[in-house]
Formats: C-alpha cells, sequence, structure tokens
C-alpha cells in the first residue's frame, strides 16, 4: 500500500508499530486490505481509489449533477453499476444531449476545465429557420454576448430546409449556453443540440443513458493533449503530472 519497502515493513511489523484488528502485528501473519483494520504507528491505511473515466452519453431533462433539490433525473441516476465516487466534467445544459465525461480524477478535471485550455467540443445543432452564410460567417468570428466576445468558432452546415436547419459547430470555451445565446443573437432558437465529442473523445454509438469506459489508447491521447499545450503556462503541477500518470 506505498507505506514502506518490504524490508522496511518487516521492521515495523516486528517494531510491533503494526496493529491488525486491534492486535499487534507479527510477521507471517495474513491480512485482508480491503476487509482487516490495518494500522501502521496508530494510523490506519485506506487503499486508494483507482482513477476511473466513463464516456456518458446525456439524455434530455437530465442535471448535469449528482443530486438535485428540484428531485430531477441527474447523471447519477444512469451510473449503476460504478463502484467508486464520480463525477461529471465540466456542464451539459439540461434541455441537451450528448458527450459527458465523467470520472474522479481531479487533477484531469481541472486541466480540462482551465479557461487557458482552449478544449475543442464539437456539437450537432438544429435550429429554427434558414441559417444563411452571414450568419455562419459572424459565428465563425466571434459573437459578441453579454459576457464579452466570444473566440472563433468553426462552424459547418450539414442539411438545411425552409423550416430548420443542421450545423456542425466546434467551441473552444465553457461558458453557460454559449452555443444557445450565439444563435439567438444571430436570430435563430436552438430546436436540438447534442454534443458529439470534447478533446478528441467521441460519443460514437452510445446510446441515451448509456456510458463506458475509455479505452487505454483514449486516455493516454487525453492526457498527452493535455499536457502539451504550448500556449498554455497557465498549467499548475497537478495538471502536468495528469501527462506523466501511467
Amino acid at each position: 500500500m506505498g507505506v514502506a519497502s518490504r524490508r522496511k515493513a518487516e521492521e515495523l511489523i516486528s517494531g510491533g508499530r503494526v496493529t491488525v484488528n486491534g492486535e499487534t502485528a507479527i510477521l507471517g501473519m495474513k491480512a485482508d486490505p480491503d476487509r482487516d483494520h490495518i494500522k501502521v504507528n496508530g494510523k490506519l491505511l485506506i487503499r486508494p481509489e483507482p482513477k476511473v473515466y466513463y464516456i456518458f452519453n446525456k439524455p434530455k431533462r437530465v442535471v448535469t449533477s449528482l443530486s438535485d433539490p428540484e428531485g430531477r433525473a441527474t447523471v447519477k441516476d444512469f451510473l449503476k453499476g460504478v463502484k467508486y465516487r464520480v463525477f461529471p466534467v465540466g456542464r451539459l445544459d439540461y434541455d441537451s444531449e450528448g458527450l459527458l465525461l465523467v470520472t474522479n480524477d481531479g487533477a484531469l478535471a481541472q486541466a480540462m476545465l482551465h479557461p487557458s485550455g482552449k478544449i475543442p467540443k464539437t456539437y450537432l445543432v438544429k435550429v429554427k429557420g434558414s441559417i444563411e452564410d452571414d450568419e455562419i460567417k459572424k459565428l465563425r468570428h466571434g459573437i459578441k454576448l453579454e459576457d464579452g466576445m466570444t473566440a472563433p468558432a468553426r462552424v459547418k452546415k450539414i442539411k438545411q430546409s425552409e423550416n430548420n436547419s443542421w450545423i456542425e459547430i466546434t467551441i473552444y470555451e465553457g461558458r453557460k449556453r454559449q452555443i444557445r445565446r450565439m444563435l439567438e443573437k444571430v436570430g435563430h432558437d436552438v430546436i436540438k443540440l447534442k454534443r458529439l465529442s470534447i478533446n478528441g473523445l467521441k460519443l460514437g454509438d452510445l446510446k441515451p443513458g448509456e456510458f463506458r469506459a475509455l479505452t487505454q489508447d483514449e486516455l493516454e491521447a487525453v492526457r498527452n493533449e493535455l499536457s502539451s499545450e504550448p500556449d498554455n503556462p497557465g498549467r499548475n503541477k497537478g495538471e502536468r503530472e495528469i501527462g506523466n500518470r501511467k
């Protein structure tokens, strides 16, 4: 459990400094760290939880939280079978759906949410009305909102009809209801908003309410991306450690 080397552990036991369920341990004694109370110098040893990472497809009308005072469905309601206390990284509006990263790795979450990180997030959006090229150009260059100018976005028109339009938009910020507010500014209400990817992680074929663990390749790619930001002097020690953790 990382307390000491094998030789040092034997010295601790021989010195009477280790107890198991209140009894002084002796060399050769057996103990189960998951069931027995093992103390060294009177301090209980607690096995650290492993870091876990999941992609979750949040359905509409689900709160991006672990609890809700109004009694609405939350992310936690869908994570049956996850043994550890995890939390969603960032937020996704109540009426929006799509990819959420869920983890118990606070350092990775902090790195992904850091304002200087410029993490790309891609959404499929259905809006009312026919969206014009000049409106798409405005979205690409940035929209002036109540909390300031947005960063340039990548925008691609997917399909269009007389009554509504579908676009794919990638932003690099995390402001509250940002995409909805941007589109409202160019005269279009959002009918449907679905996050497809974040920082290279893709939703894939997950159905609403389903989740899956990240593959080792996906996790390493995220760590490498977060640890190699050339224009991000704001990375703190905890964030830098992400890239080094194996």
